[in-house]
């Protein structure tokens, strides 16, 4: 924008030259707008020295005159007259009660010029305006003129017109220059010891009354403006355009804007950091930096583009079109310097690691919001928008990229060591935690992911196609969830870990802890998804209600493995011989069941069941087959025996005894094999 604002100012500066004679005093032709010194008094003149309305002129009779003079320019040449008509005394008159005024705006103190009287102010732009004017009207009889007259009086009407410009163009930029405190118009009584009636200088306001004035300002909002400099500015701002100098008015507002709001990211702890920066940084210093950049985006997407474009909008209040080009450039200008973060941050591969999933997606959610709404669709608004996607796309293509490490980590996972004791292994605690936390930010993944596949145009990506509608299609059944890429990649994950459980219960040589081991893994699973509804709602209740079969499926082999055994030996089958209960069986049955009691009881109490609710089921099921069959068999054998210590031999366990010790399993402690007896 800045070349293009260049571009027309060099294109006005010629028309103004054009429009001058040879006889134009240099110092006007080699006049620049930028950065001027509007003070035109000579050393030790007086504003007083100008004529002014007390002075004979009949001040609304002079601007009558001049009106005349302007509707008889504009008659001329619409009768395509050669020669303009008599230049009247009124214009000489004129230009000095203008140059009177200029003289008095510059006795007052920067960005405190306008805004002290309302009237005096519109006056004097009503006053620019009747220069203009006829500066247009002479233009058209060409130049030059035939009168020497008509061009002494172009000439002199241009330099008080450029005076009044550069005077006016001075203080827009003091008013706008947030550096300069005194800009605010805070109507705060800097001094209150001091004596009213005694007017402080320029000098002593600054130097005496800066601190208080900064601290006064950083209390108001960005972007620091009271409504009054605003109301000012607007005013110089719509006279500027208005006589032509738009491509000026707007170098000079987009300079001081784009310093304010550098102030302002420097202000929210924003730098500049590049891709050399980045990968110098170490990972606990960039998740710092990350953090604080979503938190910058999150103030310029919700505070302070708002606030700009409501400024631009007011001050431009008068040009609609000229508030949202400014706006577009100024958004744009801090947009790039936010991308560039987020680019430099995608292009360390040294960081796209499981673990730092999140903070990618962070940095996508935050540019979902960035660019402000109703941006226009000019070729800047729209490549803006093309920048910004086209960052967006490269953090989702890192974020998809980060996830699928994990599909590979759970496949290249082969570790030769069981877990002891049956517990859940640390890749599944890994990995559930890992998709719960990943499942909150489910709404981004599931946009990154349809983006992904959406660009992905690969063979590969055809085969995986294929095989997510294949998945897809196995979820097409009632109270299964809508699917999605991302859920149909979570599905993938789910079914990689199930397996890779499956493969590391086999390291278990004892079949009953391999069972344990199954259980728990895939109750902790059932558990993380439940307490996740964003998981939940993505795996949907058919596959959970599958997975607690699955875990009854391999209680039910537990038991099978461990206590099928047991029960055989207090089975009432068997133990008569030609009719009468054999005694020796009998004490064979007893001691069988006592010794594979005993050693269940050493092994599994030192089994892991780490949740609750399924540790209590596993002892109530045993109680509930176990108690009541030794039970049932103590009773209806124990008069068999001798009573006394060879009965005591061999019932070593009373039915209190079992439940009791049955209530120690899966505790990881070793259980106390004491003897029991009622």
């Amino acid at each position: 924008m800045e070349k293009m604002l260049n571009s027309e100012k060099s294109s006005s500066f010629s028309k103004i030259c054009k429009r001058r004679s040879k006889s134009i005093p240099d110092d006007l032709l080699s006049f620049r707008f930028d950065h001027p010194d509007p003070k035109q008094c000579k050393e030790n003149q007086n504003p007083d020295e100008f004529p002014s309305l007390e002075d004979g002129f009949n001040h609304d009779r002079i601007l009558e005159e001049v009106d005349e003079f302007i509707q008889k320019l504009k008659l001329a040449l619409d009768e395509d007259k050669c020669q303009a008509p008599e230049i009247p005394d009124c214009i000489e008159s004129s230009l000095k009660m203008v140059e009177s005024m200029i003289a008095r705006y510059d006795q007052r103190e920067a960005s405190s010029k306008f805004g002290q009287n309302e009237d005096e102010d519109a006056s004097f732009f009503d006053a620019i305006s009747r220069l203009g004017k006829i500066i247009n009207n002479l233009d058209g009889f060409g130049f030059p003129f035939e009168s020497a007259t008509t061009t002494n009086c172009y000439n002199r009407v241009g330099s008080v017109h450029h005076r009044a410009l550069v005077l006016l163009e001075y203080e827009f930029r003091a008013l706008l220059d947030n550096s300069k405190r005194t800009s605010l118009n805070l109507n705060i009584n800097l001094d209150s010891t001091s004596n009213s009636k005694t007017p402080k200088t320029p000098k002593q306001s600054f130097f005496n009354s800066n601190q208080e004035l900064e601290s006064k300002a950083e209390e108001l909002e960005f972007p620091c403006f009271s409504p009054e400099s605003i109301s000012t500015v607007n005013q110089i701002a719509t006279a500027i355009v208005f006589e032509g100098f738009e491509a000026e008015c707007l170098i000079a507002y987009s300079d001081l804007r784009l310093k304010a709001l550098d102030i302002e990211l420097s202000k929210q702890g924003f730098e500049n950091l590049n891709t050399e920066d980045v990968q110098r940084m170490s990972w606990e210093s960039l998740e710092e930096e990350i953090s604080n950049w979503v938190q910058i985006v999150k103030h310029c997407s919700t505070n302070l583009f708002s606030a700009e474009r409501n400024l631009c909008n007011s001050i431009f209040s008068q040009h609609p079109s000229i508030a949202q080009r400014l706006f577009i450039y100024l958004a744009t200008a801090v947009i790039v310097r936010l991308l560039n973060f987020a680019n430099a941050v995608v292009l360390t591969k040294r960081y796209n690691s499981t673990e730092k999933l999140f903070k990618f997606l962070d940095i996508y959610e935050a540019l979902l919001d960035l660019i402000p709404g109703d941006i226009g669709d000019d070729p800047l608004a729209n490549d803006l928008l093309f920048e910004t996607s086209v960052t967006q796309c490269r953090v989702g293509e890192a974020a998809v990229s980060i996830f699928s490490q994990l599909e590979n980590s759970i496949k290249s996972d082969n570790e030769r060591i069981p877990v002891a004791s049956g517990a859940v292994h640390p890749l599944t605690r890994w990995t559930m935690n890992y998709l719960k936390l990943a499942c909150d930010y489910k709404d981004i993944l599931e946009q990154v992911f349809q983006k992904h596949y959406q660009m992905e145009e690969s063979a590969r990506q055809r085969v995986e196609e294929q095989e997510t509608k294949n998945a897809m299609d196995m979820f097409n059944v009632e109270g299964s969830p809508k699917t999605s890429p991302f859920s149909v990649k979570l599905m993938m994950v789910m079914d990689l870990l199930d397996a890779n459980v499956e493969r590391k219960s086999m390291l278990y040589r004892d079949p009953a802890l391999r069972y344990i081991f199954l259980m728990n893994n895939e109750r902790y699973v059932l558990q993380k998804i439940k307490g996740s509804k964003e998981i939940y709602e993505m795996l949907g209740h058919t596959w959970s209600r599958k997975r607690t079969s699955v875990v009854r499926q391999h209680h039910k082999n537990y038991q099978r493995e461990t206590w099928s055994k047991v029960l055989q030996c207090i089975n009432h089958e068997g133990l008569q011989v030609q009719g009468k209960v054999s005694k020796a069986l009998l004490k064979e049955r007893f001691k069988n069941f006592n010794n594979m009691f005993d050693e269940i009881l050493k092994t599994q109490s030192t089994w892991v069941v780490s949740d609750d609710q399924l540790q209590s089921e596993l002892r109530v099921s045993i109680s509930a087959v176990v108690i009541p069959a030794y039970r049932s068999f103590l009773g209806r054998f124990k008069s068999y025996l001798d009573h006394g210590r060879a009965a005591d031999k061999y019932i070593k366990y009373q039915p209190e005894d079992i439940e009791g010790l049955l209530e120690q399993l899966f505790d990881g402690n070793t259980v106390s094999m004491g003897r029991r007896r009622t």
